[in-house]
């Protein structure tokens, strides 16, 4: 049974296009199709043979079609469907999700946004998709950066609550995909309780990280037995999980975290740990959604 559509979100950004690209090597990789699609409220049904100048479509055409050329000269055995919708980006993308296995789309990090899906579209589709969302950015001249072979992959690791398996699962399939090594990484808070007048003490500092190793460890354990080839790492950091994942990140391939899908209406849809990946991560984010 051949695997849903991987579905990359265009708007004409360099953005989009390093998105697309990046979403036609995972596509390559699962055997599934690739879908560009491109969404705009002002989209109008046409004739199939109106002339160019009568054609209010033209130009998302002509977005569509130059990036499906671009990938499919790189990946000319790879099945790709273009598809233009009219509608809001934010809901055409997010409907997409539901039918992808997952949506890749572009982003800017801290940078100001002046594009349809770089800004609030991205952070709406990756705080509410059902399914994986990947956030890609352009390399410094526009161009998609293609990490190097060794890159790895990191995953935040949180040890509380069943959802940990959806994205601990994601992430090990990631990496042994790609042939790449695999570090899981826990970013623990110190309490209150253990600091001292002079400073932290080190003797409560080493419990909680042990428990926390072990926990870890025992996380990963069913994971590494079904993929034994694969090198994996554990590390517990004591600093907030947000910057030990970042920091895990410089000059990873992909960086995955995870995302609960049932939040109160008070509590922000991406926790710490996406936000500070989405905004410092130079390479892609993966946001896995778990219960």
């Amino acid at each position: 049974m051949e695997p849903a559509p991987i579905t990359a979100g265009l708007d004409g950004s360099p953005e989009s296009l390093a998105a697309a690209h990046w979403a036609a090597g995972e596509a390559d990789r699962r055997g599934a199709t690739l879908r560009l699609l491109h969404a705009w409220i002002l989209l109008v049904a046409q004739p199939r043979n109106v002339a160019r100048e009568d054609d209010q479509d033209y130009w998302a055409k002509r977005l569509v079609r130059a990036a499906h050329t671009e990938v499919q000269a790189r990946r000319p055995g790879l099945h790709i469907v273009d598809e233009l919708v009219a509608g809001d980006p934010a809901t055409v993308l997010l409907k997409a999700a539901g039918e992808s296995t997952m949506t890749v789309l572009g982003s800017r990090g801290l940078d100001r946004v002046s594009s349809f899906f770089l800004g609030d579209v991205a952070l709406h589709v990756a705080g509410r998709a059902e399914r994986p969302v990947v956030l890609v950015r352009a390399g410094a001249h526009g161009e998609h950066p293609a990490p190097s072979p060794g890159s790895g992959v990191v995953v935040g690791a949180g040890l509380h609550g069943p959802g940990g398996d959806e994205v601990l699962g994601f992430a090990f399939g990631a990496a042994d995909g790609r042939g790449v090594p695999l570090t899981a990484v826990h970013g623990l808070s110190l309490p209150v309780q253990a600091y001292a007048p002079w400073g932290v003490d080190p003797d409560v500092a080493e419990e909680l990280s042990h428990d926390a190793r072990q926990q870890l460890a025992a996380a990963l354990r069913p994971w590494r037995a079904t993929y034994p080839d694969l090198p994996v790492t554990g590390t517990v950091r004591l600093e907030s999980p947000a910057r030990a994942v970042v920091r895990a990140a410089e000059g990873a391939g992909l960086v995955v975290v995870g995302r609960r899908r049932h939040r109160t209406a008070l509590t922000p849809r991406l926790g710490a740990v996406v936000q500070a990946c989405v905004h410092h991560a130079s390479c892609p984010v993966a946001v896995v959604p778990h219960d």
